[in-house]
């Protein structure tokens, strides 16, 4: 327990942290070198142009996540239309795609506690057939999960398939912050509803129905909740049927 004005100097030394600052004046050094760690993990997922994903650990995850043919992983800095490069989100961890969405099968498991709304969702999981989730259960705030899950015809699909090591500096300060894009930081996460466009070759210049040719998800929902463990494999297939361990024990084993 601390007064308000302690909680307040430590929430900010934990978000400075969780962007890489830390009084050194290296923090930009710092920033290069994590973005080129991304674009460098983004290009191996990339050129190895999986079919698809399992995901297995001890809380009982077993889901498998077909990838759209033409997907694209990516995260990290972006380039402006002038040449400048950028980076719109901080702190940002992910490396990003969408999967097929009629492609997801299994059961996944809820790392983290989940914030819609200010409503909060614990220990939960979901159960998906050929994309849809058709199974929930919370032990707290499953009502508001459902509902999320139920905004439209769509938002029971998974849109994003999100690649984030365990050692993250946001995992590794141990706070959950109840803010989805600061939490979906610390750990692999997913999202149901929405769909990305530049998650497939040439998907910004696509109309609606190209994309969802493409089989990505359509939704006026997107909500990511967080899968990553410790002990979180995930393992590739290759369109020649080799199987790559993506995941080991929480982090990048490629």
């Amino acid at each position: 327990d601390c007064d308000e004005d302690t909680a307040m100097d430590r929430l900010l030394d934990a978000i400075l942290a969780s962007v890489r600052i830390d009084g050194d004046g290296k923090s930009v050094e710092r920033w290069k070198a994590h973005c080129d760690f991304i674009e460098k993990q983004s290009k191996k997922l990339n050129d190895y142009n999986f079919t698809e994903l399992h995901y297995t650990n001890s809380l009982g995850t077993d889901l498998h996540i077909k990838l759209p043919e033409g997907h694209i992983w990516t995260g990290g800095g972006d380039t402006s239309s002038t040449g400048i490069r950028f980076v719109a989100n901080m702190p940002t961890e992910e490396i990003f795609t969408a999967p097929m969405r009629t492609g997801v099968d299994g059961i996944v498991y809820a790392s983290k506690p989940l914030c819609i709304d200010g409503n909060l969702v614990e220990n939960f999981h979901v159960v998906l057939k050929e994309g849809k989730i058709v199974g929930i259960h919370a032990e707290k705030g499953e009502e508001y999960l459902k509902k999320a899950i139920d905004t439209d015809e769509n938002s029971c699909y998974l849109g994003e398939v999100a690649l984030v090591p365990y050692d993250s500096p946001i995992s590794k300060s141990g706070i959950v912050f109840y803010n989805t894009l600061f939490d979906e930081n610390a750990s692999c996460h997913l999202a149901f509803g929405a769909a990305y466009p530049s998650c497939i070759k040439g998907g910004d210049k696509m109309s609606k129905d190209e994309l969802i040719a493409h089989g990505l998800n359509f939704s006026d929902e997107h909500c990511d909740f967080m899968v990553g463990t410790s002990d979180l494999r995930i393992v590739g297939k290759t369109h020649d049927g080799k199987e790559i361990t993506v995941f080991d024990n929480g982090n990048f084993a490629i």
